[in-house]
This record gives C-alpha cells, sequence and structure tokens, in this order.
C-alpha cells in the first residue's frame, strides 16, 4: 500500500472515495463538497452525520470520486490533534466495514485552517492510518491513500515530512504495528502524536490572515518556532468566531508564549496580543516597519525584521534566549 501527498483539488480529484469530516457545521473543503453535491438536486446537508456517525453519498456526478464519506466529530473547539488521529483511523474501519473493495482513496489535512500546528495534525492524521492498517481494519483491497492539498508550497512540505515518516510512502507493517522501515524517531514521533499533543508546550502566533504573510508564517515563524521544540498554532480571527474563538482564547491563554506580527496594524492582531497581555503570557512582538505601530506598543520592544529569513533569524535568536 502506497500513501502520498498530492497538490491538487479535492472537488476534482480522482479516486474511489473521498474522505471528510463533519464537525456539526460545514468550514472550507467540506461546506464547498456539499454546495457541488446539492447542485445536483440533492439535499446533503439534511443527512450530515452527527458527531460519532458516518454517512455515505454518491457524487452524483458532480465530484472526480465515485462516492464521498462524511464522518461526525465533535465541534471543531474540540476537534484536535487526538481527534484527527481518530478520524484517520475511523475513516478506514468505516470503509472496511461499508465499502469493502474501495482500492484508492483521498483525504485533506484537518486542523490546519483552525490553527492547529502543520506538521502536528499532518503526524497525527497519518498516526490514525497506521493504527487502522496496524489493527487489520481497513479494506482488504486498498492500494493507495491520497493526502490532497489544494496548496502547492503546504503540499511540498507535507511531502518532504511524509518522506521522513514513511520512505517512498510504502506502508510495510511490522510486528510491532508500524512501518518496519521508519526510523526509531519517526516511530515514536507517531506513536505519541495526538495522545499528547496537547500536553506539549506551544506557541501562539498572531499575525494578519492574507496571502502575502503565509510566507512569514511558514518559513519565517513556524520553522523558528518548531525548531526551538514548540507546536506552533494561529487562528484567523476574521473567519471565525463563537465556539471557534473560545478556543483561540484557550489555546492563548495555555500558550508558552504568543508571537505578534503587527505589520498592516491588523486589529485581530492587537486584540490577541490584548488577551495574552490581560493573560500573563509572555509576548514577542514584530514588524516590518515601526511607523506601522499603533496604541501603547509603541512602547515595547519590538524586533523590526527586513525579510523572511531576517525574521526566522530574530526568532530562533531570541527563542533560544528565553529557553535560557
Amino acid at each position: 500500500m502506497t500513501i502520498a501527498v498530492e497538490c491538487s483539488n479535492a472537488l476534482s480529484f480522482t479516486a474511489d472515495i473521498l474522505i471528510l469530516k463533519h464537525a456539526q457545521a460545514l468550514y472550507g473543503v467540506d461546506e464547498a463538497v456539499v454546495r457541488q453535491l446539492e447542485a445536483s438536486g440533492e439535499k446533503i446537508a439534511h443527512f450530515l452525520p452527527r458527531a460519532g456517525e458516518i454517512h455515505i453519498f454518491p457524487s452524483y456526478g458532480q465530484l472526480g470520486v465515485n462516492f464521498v464519506l462524511f464522518i461526525g466529530v465533535e465541534k471543531l473547539r474540540n476537534f484536535d490533534y487526538q481527534g484527527i488521529r481518530e478520524f484517520s483511523k475511523r475513516a478506514l474501519s468505516s470503509l472496511a466495514e461499508q465499502v469493502p473493495e474501495t482500492r484508492h482513496i483521498c483525504l485533506t489535512l484537518h486542523g490546519i485552517g483552525y490553527g492547529l500546528d502543520e506538521s502536528e495534525a499532518f503526524k497525527a492524521e497519518i498516526a490514525g492510518l497506521l493504527d487502522a492498517i496496524a489493527s487489520n481494519n481497513f479494506p482488504k483491497s486498498l492500494k493507495q491513500i491520497t493526502i490532497v492539498e489544494r496548496n502547492i508550497r503546504r503540499a511540498e512540505r507535507l511531502s518532504q515530512l511524509l518522506t521522513q515518516l514513511l520512505p517512498q510512502g510504502l506502508v510495510r507493517i511490522s510486528t510491532t504495528g508500524y512501518p518496519a522501515s521508519t526510523s526509531t524517531a519517526a516511530r515514536q514521533a507517531l506513536n505519541d502524536v495526538g495522545w499528547n499533543s496537547q500536553k506539549k508546550a506551544h506557541v501562539f502566533v498572531a499575525m494578519p490572515f492574507a496571502p502575502q504573510f503565509d510566507d512569514h508564517f511558514h518559513y519565517g515563524i513556524q520553522g523558528a518556532v518548531n525548531a526551538a521544540g514548540y507546536l506552533c498554532e494561529r487562528a484567523d480571527l476574521a473567519t471565525f468566531t463563537g465556539d471557534v474563538m473560545a478556543w483561540v482564547k484557550e489555546r492563548i491563554a495555555s500558550a508558552s508564549l504568543l508571537i505578534a506580527d503587527l505589520s498592516t496594524a491588523n486589529p485581530n492582531v492587537y486584540l490577541e496580543v490584548g488577551y495574552a497581555w490581560g493573560r500573563d503570557i509572555p509576548t514577542v512582538l514584530v514588524v516590518r516597519d515601526t511607523t506601522e505601530l499603533r496604541f501603547d506598543v509603541r512602547g515595547q520592544r519590538c524586533l523590526v525584521y527586513k525579510s523572511i529569513r531576517h525574521l526566522e533569524e530574530l526568532l530562533r535568536q531570541e527563542l533560544e534566549a528565553l529557553r535560557k
């Protein structure tokens, strides 16, 4: 069996079954797929599963796959790394029971859209798949599992991480239940991820959620934070409200540190900084240009960066100093 990452659109990707979550509301790809299916005239939203339930829909010729499996999970606030691991394990076990002739399935990566650490979420999803395989609870005809990712830069990062965990993406099960070809460090990472992820120290990042800042986050901040031994989380306050806002407050309150990019003077970023200060969470402020600073932060120490590489260097030095 092979596991791979492919840069593609989940709505048009060709496979037997697309597996999605239903977190008691529709977000991202889940919402796009439901809308596409309902374009056929079918009332899909009414039959979406509650937490703990599943529902398989035909694609009605609207997607690249033949069927869509929705797995009901808890609301996003509670759908954490452990939830992702349990989700992907249940995906395979459900197919073993419902559609045992399945040969090729595709999934998307969960968690990144509402702030979870990209690497930890990916490892949790892979670990859940391997849990099902190790317990012999998967479709015996299954030959290919594809993680579909539309963002080309993220797809490249996930492919590199997958290679570290599963060389060539091949799944060869040993007597321990995990791929015999993985390193000891990789096996430990997969064994631990999900179950203990919420206990790991994490840094919360407050910054504008705009395309021009994607590389600032992934290559200027996330790498430095992960290298220092922290999970790196963030959330788009302009997109999410209510239940996810409660998650954001909890993750800031439990963070070891908050890093805030004050460039563009985004009001949501200042809101997160204020909340962190109110909870006595240490903060590291960064900005591209000091003229963009507003309000009382003018009196605070702020790291000024000139490029993405410079931002990473500054944060690596700062995080190293803070850990001493």
